[in-house]
C-alpha cells in the first residue's frame, strides 16, 4: 500500500491490514490503527448488509486498451433482472487496489441493484471496468483511464444495446475522484448524475497520492477542487464517513458548490463496511436522476 509524501506511519506491519480490505487500498496519510480501533469500538457506524435476493444478470468481457497501452481491460455489466435488457446506464469507477470486479465481490451491487429496484427506482444497468491505479487521468506514462472509459468502454456499452446517451457515474475513494472528474468531461445532457463515497481528494496538493500523481503540480492540473461548477445541471451526490482520511477534503469539496448539493458525513470508515451501508440511498440517488429530464 503507497501512502502519500508526508505520511508517517507508526505501529507494526499488520496494522495496516484494516484499511487494505478485500483489496480495497487507501492512498493517504492517515494512522491505519486509529481506524481499526475506533472500529474495534464501535465507533465507525454499522456495516451494511448485501440484500439476500437473487443476483441480476452479469455480462462480462475484456478488451486490449489503447489507452490503458495495450492492457487486458475487464469488464462487467450488471442488470437488474434475469436477463440483459436495453437500459441507461451507470458507469462505476472502483477505488485504488480494486478492479471491476470489486464492484460484485466486495460491494454486491449484483444484489443491490436488483433489490432498488424491486422497492421502486427506475431500472438502470451498471457497468463497471478495470482502471489499474492511475488515478482515471493522462499519466506521464501515457497511460490515460479516463480516455479508456470515454473512447473505448462507452462505445462497448452502446454495442451491448445500453443506452448510453443516459449516463451516471459513481465511484468511491480513488474512482470518487474519477467520478468528479470524467462527469463533466462527458457532460450533459448525457449525464444525469454522479454519486460518489469517500472521493480521493486532497486540499493541499503536497499530499495528492504519489500512485496516481507525480508530484504537486500533476494534482494541480487534474483536480477537482475549484472545479465543482463544471457539474453544473447534473445531479451530485457526496457520501463521506467521519472516520474517513478523505473526511475534511471531502467536506470542503461539498462546501465549494454555488448550490447545495445531496450529502452525508456521519459515522463510517474507508471501507466496504461504509460504503454498502450507503449504497441502497446512492443507487436510488442515481435512479431516479435518470429517469427524470426527460
Amino acid at each position: 500500500m503507497s501512502l502519500s509524501r508526508r505520511a508517517v506511519l507508526v505501529g507494526s506491519g499488520g496494522a495496516l491490514t484494516g484499511l487494505a480490505v478485500a483489496g480495497v487500498g487507501v492512498d493517504v496519510g492517515w494512522l491505519p490503527g486509529r481506524t481499526r480501533l475506533r472500529r474495534s469500538l464501535g465507533l465507525t457506524g454499522p456495516s451494511g448488509h448485501v440484500p439476500d435476493v437473487a443476483p441480476g444478470k452479469v455480462v462480462s468481457g475484456s478488451f486490449v486498451s489503447q489507452h490503458r497501452l495495450g492492457a487486458r481491460t475487464g469488464w462487467s455489466v450488471i442488470y437488474p433482472g434475469p436477463e440483459p435488457e436495453r437500459l441507461p446506464v451507470m458507469i462505476g469507477l472502483h477505488g485504488l487496489g480494486g478492479t471491476h470486479r470489486s464492484w460484485i465481490d466486495e460491494l454486491g451491487v449484483d444484489r443491490f441493484l436488483p433489490a432498488v429496484v424491486a422497492a421502486g427506482v427506475p431500472p438502470f444497468a451498471i457497468a463497471t471496468v478495470d482502471g489499474g491505479t492511475t488515478y482515471w487521468h493522462p499519466r506521464p506514462t501515457g497511460e490515460d483511464a479516463g480516455a479508456m472509459v470515454t473512447d473505448e468502454f462507452l462505445p462497448l456499452l452502446a454495442g451491448q444495446g445500453l443506452r448510453t446517451h443516459r449516463l451516471a457515474f459513481h465511484g468511491y475513494s480513488m474512482g470518487g475522484f474519477g467520478s468528479l472528474r470524467l462527469a463533466p468531461i462527458v457532460g450533459l445532457p448525457t449525464v444525469r448524475a454522479v454519486a460518489v463515497s469517500s472521493a480521493a481528494l486532497w486540499v493541499d496538493p503536497a499530499d495528492a497520492s504519489d500512485s496516481g500523481f507525480v508530484d504537486a503540480a500533476e494534482y494541480e492540473q487534474y483536480t477537482v477542487l475549484g472545479h465543482q461548477a463544471d457539474l453544473d445541471g447534473m445531479q451530485v451526490r457526496l457520501d463521506c464517513g467521519t472516520d474517513d482520511p478523505f473526511y475534511a477534503a471531502d467536506k470542503a469539496y461539498v462546501a465549494g458548490f454555488p448550490q447545495p448539493i445531496a450529502s452525508t458525513f456521519e459515522a463510517g470508515a474507508h471501507d466496504p463496511a461504509y460504503w454498502t451501508r450507503m449504497m441502497p440511498a446512492q443507487l436510488a440517488f442515481v435512479g431516479r436522476a435518470l429517469q427524470s429530464g426527460g
